[in-house]
């Protein structure tokens, strides 16, 4: 059996797959071919189903849930820490409230969690995740909201943190902030996702286990990071909740998107189900 396999162009996502595209993990019968695309178009393939495992943000599971279930694994949480705004100079959050701040898809967990920083809808503009950062540090922009390794890059370019929003969400709640997530199509049937739930568990496990090899591979993906900042940026996203998200990461999700539902999120009633 085919399983497409999709995943946003960044480290954490690749050393992910590591275990699968070297070799080490069996994929037992199934042929893993990865997709590589920007979350954004992951998040709107998710509606139609067009892969049968997807990378997207937690913000876009419940539009495609009907779908898909997700996986016990795979999750990208900070604690404290998470996507952050960026400008020129240091803006507060009421400036930021009346500034145009560049986005990188509404259908994104960062998107969903700086609305309810801000307290609701906000002047913005979407642009690819890997456009954001030139176009703030150039001017052309006032303040840019930054993904992947973005966060750890933006003093290069001399720009200042104006809001942190996993620092935001862990002082709300208590709760590492859930932001990708991957899912499995359920029409694979039960047995089948099993065992590709399995096979992509021995995958992240692999590559915990050989860091080495797997961040020099995770690196081909991370546009310019060099490798102390890879392995900070792998560290911070793939840890202990990305083996399982346990109690406190299941939670989290739950806290995210019950208050996303309440302030109308989502036109249906969410349903957090996971795959076996």
């Amino acid at each position: 059996m085919l399983v497409r396999v999709g995943f946003s162009p960044d480290p954490d996502d690749a050393f992910m797959f590591w275990g699968l595209a070297s070799g080490a993990v069996d994929p037992r019968g199934f042929e893993f071919e990865p997709v590589v695309e920007d979350i954004q178009t992951l998040n709107e393939w998710s509606l139609e189903g067009r892969l049968e495992v997807s990378a997207v943000s937690l913000a876009t599971y419940p539009l495609a849930q009907d779908r898909y279930l997700l996986l016990p694994h795979g999750a990208s949480m900070g604690s404290g820490y998470g996507p952050i705004v960026v400008a020129r100079e240091k803006l507060s959050l009421d400036e930021l409230r009346t500034t145009e701040i560049l986005v990188p898809g509404k259908l994104t967990t960062a998107f969903l969690v700086l609305k309810m920083a801000l307290g609701g809808e906000f002047d913005c503009r979407v642009l690819p995740f890997e456009e954001i950062l030139p176009a703030v540090a150039s001017g052309s922009a006032p303040a840019g909201l930054l993904i992947h390794e973005g966060q750890l890059m933006y003093l290069d370019s001399g720009l200042e943190k104006c809001l942190d929003l996993g620092e935001w969400w862990l002082l709300e709640t208590g709760l590492p902030l859930p932001l990708g997530v991957n899912l499995v199509r359920r029409d694979l049937g039960d047995d089948a996702v099993r065992e590709i739930s399995s096979v992509l568990r021995e995958s992240i496990d692999a590559a915990l286990a050989n860091r080495a090899e797997a961040l020099e591979y995770a690196l081909g993906f991370g546009r310019g990071m060099d490798s102390e900042r890879g392995e900070r940026f792998i560290g911070m996203y793939v840890n202990e909740l990305t083996q399982d998200y346990g109690d406190e990461g299941r939670l989290a999700v739950q806290e995210l998107l019950a208050r996303a539902e309440a302030v109308g999120a989502y036109a249906t009633p969410v349903r957090v189900e996971f795959a076996p």
